[in-house]
């Protein structure tokens, strides 16, 4: 009824293509059968629990009648107050509707409400909708009751409690996917009316509830915004309307080549051949990095591909401590680079479900006309909880890319590999992928590695081998002279003890972050080495460059290719040691970090001892980085949620 109620007084769009409202309807419909399948679950207990006299109890009924009444009041407030909220500022209602109940405020925005709204009246209706449900609930009842008593042995009865159970998970799972419904389902466009329409307010109200522990500071953003701001060199600098924004020229020499960015999963830099792991499990990789550019020290700001996922396209680090930035729906709506690649096709290829960690809002919430290809649209069948795999995704990808360019179309593409992770499928490839096996292998040398196991050791040959593979398709289909491949790990894998890398990481906690990371084009890029850090941040701001794409950037990544930057590049990062939570900031020199918990902090030579604190031997260096390990943590925490279209 609130739906219908909402579809015909307060829905907008410019949309004009039904199909999208009919889906809108479709998945809203589905989180009204979720949300009322929740409620009834209580009903559904008590009737299995008492069986044949839940239809004789004067206390059952009773207390049936009173469930039903406390649950259809607070619904009726709930959607009454939503279409308020909705009214007032065209958003379905969450947990930020209670700032208008803070201390002081209250008196003044009750006389608004009355002022505003027809209270008197909508008590009224209200009161008169709950007699007339109470008149139904009451006659719904007497008629079950009136009904002669039917005996259920206990094996039909058994059938039907369970055929009642499945039907309930049914309903609530509400997808015929491997992940179940999630919201972010309703932002398959990025039109907020019918996002809106796709919603079920009290559900969403609910999701939020979750994710109300993340906040900014203004105070604070303010304090620190003069340091990031001359940091990223932003066009214009004033605290009060606290502008990121830095303008790139568009460069018409530049050749619009076709990107592709490719997330290598769980993929460090220790565990590599470029940066000298012993067992030298990447022959592929290291084979692209020398011909290509390699950069030395890449760092993402988190350990989880969801805050990877989030990180690359939003240019913002995934500081989130509840859950991920990908989950939040305050934090979905972000100004990003990759929408800003006009005339390119945009894509998206998953061997899984982009339901996953609600991944897919980041996409089709930021990015107009990107187009997203996940399990279910390949010929490919799911290898394991994944989806496809990552031999086949990028066969038939090598497909999709080969289609846009025979239609001389540029395009963006983010492909994501998965299977360098537990449970670590690998299939046969092309038939001539083998696993090693330790009889085949020198163990003395593979107990320096850091590897845990040879699955874990296989996966990584496999994610490797197709890498090769990849670049053998660009190949044959004749896109490889005209793409630029940028390569990246989302984060590191979990390892023993290992000391061949050139900065003691795996003390520092650092090692987490730190991923391999290097872009191949045989015919535009030369055989380079970069060792000036570089962040996950940076990835979409450098290739816009290297395309000669014109865009603003909104947010806190830079150029990788700024010389100007040599001796002034940091990277920001967030890390656990000993179960305490940090944030840092890393250079080519200084590692600078404060701990989120005690807000102590340390600075490190990096060239010198890089695990003695040296803050107080050099005062004012660390109180620099200071600022600016600040600055990007406020900025950060201010633009997740203040970086809207």
């Amino acid at each position: 009824m609130f739906r219908v109620i909402f579809y015909l007084f307060f829905f907008k769009t410019a949309i004009t293509d039904y199909a999208a409202i009919a889906k809108a309807w479709n998945l809203g419909l589905r989180f009204d059968l979720r949300l009322t399948l929740y409620l009834m679950v209580p009903v559904l207990l008590l009737t299995l629990i008492t069986r044949n006299n839940f239809f004789t109890s004067r206390a059952i009924k009773r207390t049936n009648f009173i469930y039903f009444f406390v649950v259809y009041l607070l619904l009726i407030f709930l959607y009454i107050l939503d279409l308020g909220h909705y009214d007032y500022l065209g958003l379905r209602l969450d947990p930020s509707v209670l700032r208008f109940l803070a201390k002081g405020e209250r008196a003044d925005n009750a006389r608004m409400v009355w002022q505003s709204y027809p209270v008197v009246r909508g008590m009224l209706g209200i009161v008169v909708l709950m007699y007339l449900l109470c008149r139904l609930q009451k006659a719904t009842w007497n008629r079950f009751a009136a009904q002669p008593l039917k005996y259920l042995r206990n094996w039909p009865f058994t059938g039907y409690t369970t055929a009642l159970v499945l039907l309930f998970a049914a309903g609530i799972y509400g997808n015929v996917a491997y992940f179940p419904l999630r919201w972010s389902q309703a932002m398959f466009t990025r039109d907020n009316g019918v996002t809106s329409l796709g919603l079920n307010p009290i559900l969403y109200f609910a999701s939020n509830l979750s994710v109300k522990g993340d906040t900014y500071n203004l105070e604070a953003t303010r304090k620190y915004y003069p340091y990031i701001a001359q940091y990223l060199r932003a066009d214009s600098i004033n605290d009060a309307t606290l502008s990121y924004v830095r303008t790139i020229a568009a460069d018409t020499s530049k050749p619009r080549l076709n990107v592709v960015l490719v997330m290598l999963e769980s993929t460090g830099a220790a565990i590599t051949s470029m940066y000298g792991n012993p067992m030298q499990a990447t022959p592929n990789m290291k084979r692209l990095a020398d011909s290509g550019i390699l950069f030395r020290s890449f760092y993402v700001p988190a350990i989880s591909t969801a805050k990877t996922v989030f990180g690359v396209h939003t240019g913002l680090p995934d500081i989130t401590a509840i859950k991920t930035a990908s989950r939040h729906p305050k934090m979905l709506d972000q100004r990003i680079v990759m929408d800003q690649f006009n005339g390119y096709e945009r894509l998206y290829l998953l061997g899984g479900n982009t339901n996953w960690a609600n991944i897919r809002a980041v996409f089709t919430n930021n990015v107009e006309g990107i187009r997203i290809y996940e399990e279910g649209m390949y010929k490919s069948a799911k290898a394991d909880v994944w989806g496809v795999a990552d031999y086949d995704l990028i066969t038939e990808a090598s497909g999709i890319f080969k289609a846009e360019n025979d239609k001389k179309q540029p395009f963006v593409a983010f492909l994501q590999l998965a299977d360098n992770h537990p449970p670590y499928t690998t299939s046969a490839g092309a038939g001539d992928f083998k696993k090693v096996k330790e009889t085949d292998i020198d163990m003395n040398t593979f107990k320096k590695s850091g590897f845990l196991s040879i699955d874990q050791f296989n996966a990584l040959r496999y994610e490797d081998y197709n890498v090769g593979h990849l670049i053998e398709m660009a190949r044959k289909d004749g896109y490889l002279d005209n793409t630029i491949f940028v390569f990246f790990g989302d984060h590191n894998c979990r390892l023993n003890p290992y000391s061949f890398m050139p900065l003691p990481e795996y003390e520092l906690s650092t090692g987490g972050e730190h991923v391999a990371a290097f872009m191949y084009s045989p015919k535009h890029l030369a055989p380079q080495v970069v060792t000036t850090p570089g962040s996950l941040l940076d990835i979409y701001p450098t290739v816009a460059k290297m395309v000669g794409m014109p865009y603003k950037n909104y947010t806190l990544g830079v150029d990788l290719f700024d010389s100007t930057r040599v001796n002034d590049k940091y990277v920001f990062i967030t890390y656990l040691r000993n179960q305490m939570p940090f944030y840092a900031v890393m250079g080519d020199r200084y590692l600078y970090e404060v701990n989120q918990s005690t807000n102590a902090t340390a600075m490190y030579d990096l060239k010198g001892d890089p695990l003695k604190n040296i803050q107080t031997q050099q005062a004012d260096t660390a109180k620099s980085l200071d600022n600016l390990t600040r600055g990007f943590y406020e900025s950060t925490r201010y633009l997740m949620f203040n970086n809207k279209k």
